[in-house]
This record gives C-alpha cells, sequence and structure tokens, in this order.
C-alpha cells in the first residue's frame, strides 16, 4: 500500500518531542491514515527520538491502534449481554453477509472495517452498530443492510 507520508512531519511536529507525547502523535497518525503504518512508526521513534521498541510497544498495547489498514467507514457491532440477548449475532451475519468479510477484516476496496466490541455504552438501544462516530440503536438484519447503504 502506498501513502503519502509528506505530513507525517506535520503531524508529529504538533506534538512536543517527548516520550509523553508518543500516543497523541500515534492516535494523529492514525486519525490521518486509518492506521499506524510502519513507516510512520519509524519515522515517529526518530523524531521523538525512542527505541522503536517502545513506539511499536505502546502501537501494540491498545486496542485503538492498528497495526493493519482499516477502511474508511469502521463498523462496529456490539455483543455486550443486552445486545446479545436482543440478536446481535444475526446482525453479525447480515453484515457479514452483506460486506462479504468477517468480522476483523477489511473489505479489499477499504471502504468498510467490521469490528465486533463487548459494549458500546448505549444498552438500552440495543442492538447497536455503530458507524464511524455514529450509533445505531434497535437495529435488525433488513436495518443493518440498510445502514451500509446510508439509509438510517
Amino acid at each position: 500500500m502506498n501513502h503519502d507520508f509528506s505530513k507525517l512531519p506535520e503531524l508529529i511536529e504538533r506534538h512536543p518531542k517527548t516520550p509523553e507525547s508518543l500516543i497523541g502523535v500515534l492516535q494523529d497518525i492514525q486519525r490521518e491514515y486509518n492506521y499506524l503504518p510502519c513507516e510512520a512508526l519509524t519515522e515517529t521513534a526518530k523524531m521523538l527520538e525512542l527505541p522503536l521498541s517502545k513506539v511499536f510497544s505502546v502501537a501494540t498495547f491498545y486496542n485503538a491502534f492498528s497495526l493493519n489498514p482499516k477502511g474508511k467507514n469502521l463498523v462496529r457491532i456490539c455483543v455486550g449481554t443486552a445486545c446479545h440477548i436482543r440478536g446481535a449475532a444475526i446482525i453479525q451475519d447480515q453484515l457479514e453477509h452483506e460486506l462479504g468479510i468477517a468480522s476483523g477484516e477489511t473489505t479489499e476496496d477499504l471502504n468498510y472495517t467490521l469490528e465486533v466490541v463487548s459494549c458500546v455504552g448505549a444498552c438500552a438501544r440495543a442492538p447497536v452498530v455503530t458507524i464511524n462516530e455514529k450509533y445505531f440503536g434497535s437495529v435488525n438484519p433488513s436495518r443493518a443492510k440498510k445502514l451500509l447503504k446510508g439509509k438510517n
């Protein structure tokens, strides 16, 4: 995957050149590229004067970070207790079928990444699906299909 890394120095230089800035830098890089490219981690280590092992350690410790490319649209299915009881597994099956990928995968065109999460904190609206930062409650299989087409 080819990326334009010309913005990388600017992303890193927004932060103080201290070890405490590492998480903020990684968040900015992930926001820009939808994941943490290896080249970006190497450059971060150089610019913050940190061992590359430290940068990789932080990047792999936190679930919010990904070393694999993510889709433009991040679709998450909550499978917490309330969502599970109200049919999250059926919603997951529907979304996997519609996208042609399993949970944890990204479509070849990098439009969608599908993830299963333990809780999104909206139990009263179960079952819940999030697409990027938007929450959709009381989702059923036909609504799940419509959500992917942008028809809430």
